[in-house]
């Protein structure tokens, strides 16, 4: 009898550290994301940062917001280190482009989302991460028609994909 109390007491310590989001957490996650165009994106992303097994709708766009900053910033820093060893003068006019398109991201999109978001006034958010979805879209844009191929289209589309799944989730604050 000790030894089944000891067996239950031991699976319900590996489901609560395995599995910490609660059922409505889950069930939050699930129908905010099936809302996006990136569902699957949605859903990983936000299961994957703790806060989002306590946090309402307006939490989960922060969370994007987050991860659409950080995204950006390791993109940002990818960029830097390419240019510093560029050659190819079309390469170095793209990822010079590109990092005008990063900053405007990671210093003016970005933080005005997360305060929109924080002040209920979504269309702020709704708009900014547009424009962070449309400077990622930018960047990719700038290696074509050049005999340089873009060396950070998987981290554009990564940056442009969040930042559609922020727009998405801010517009259901609307």
């Amino acid at each position: 009898m000790t030894k089944i109390i000891s067996l239950i007491i031991l699976q319900a310590l590996f489901c609560f550290t395995f599995f910490p989001l609660s059922h409505s957490a889950n069930s939050l996650i699930e129908s905010t994301c099936t809302k996006t165009p990136f569902p699957d994106l949605c859903v990983s992303t936000l299961k994957s940062d703790p806060r989002s097994s306590t946090a309402d709708v307006s939490g989960l766009a922060l969370i994007v917001a987050d991860s659409v900053n950080a995204k950006a910033t390791a993109t940002l820093k990818q960029i830097s280190t390419l240019l510093k060893s560029a050659t190819d003068p079309n390469m170095k006019k793209a990822l010079s482009g590109c990092i005008d398109s990063y900053n405007t991201i990671i210093k003016a999109d970005i933080p005005v989302a997360i305060d929109a978001i924080e002040k209920k006034n979504p269309k702020y958010a709704v708009d900014s991460a547009t424009d962070a979805g449309n400077e990622a879209q930018r960047c990719e844009g700038s290696f074509r028609g050049s005999s340089a191929n873009s060396p950070i289209s998987g981290s554009n589309k990564a940056v442009h994909d969040l930042s559609v799944i922020l727009r998405s989730i801010a517009s259901l604050l609307l």
